[in-house]
């Protein structure tokens, strides 16, 4: 994996020993994943598990909205912040400041 990381460009960062909220937007997302998924259904075979996981992922992404985004959900934030309209902590970007 080392290896591979490093071809790509991705620098490993790990948290620290005993500060586990360093780590808190990837734990929220396996916990929605693992209550929406993985304990919500009994798999036949792994095409099965690809195909609910790939439907929950387009949900998640493109339609439920997210609290923490300002109720859009992450494609609308994206699209957003690629436009201007937002800044990354997710606050409005005025109208007089998005369109200099």
């Amino acid at each position: 994996m080392r290896i591979w990381c490093e071809a790509n460009g991705i620098k490993h960062k790990f948290i620290q020993p005993g500060k586990p909220t360093q780590n808190s937007y990837v734990e929220r997302f396996n916990s929605s994943y693992r209550r929406a998924i993985l304990d919500a259904y009994i798999f036949r075979n792994i095409e099965e598990v690809r195909e609910l996981t790939e439907k929950w992922r387009l949900d998640y992404n493109a339609k439920r909205p997210h609290e923490a985004l300002g109720n859009m959900t992450p494609l609308e934030y994206k699209e957003k912040l690629l436009k201007g309209e937002i800044r990354s902590s997710g606050h409005s970007v005025p109208a007089a400041e998005a369109n200099p």
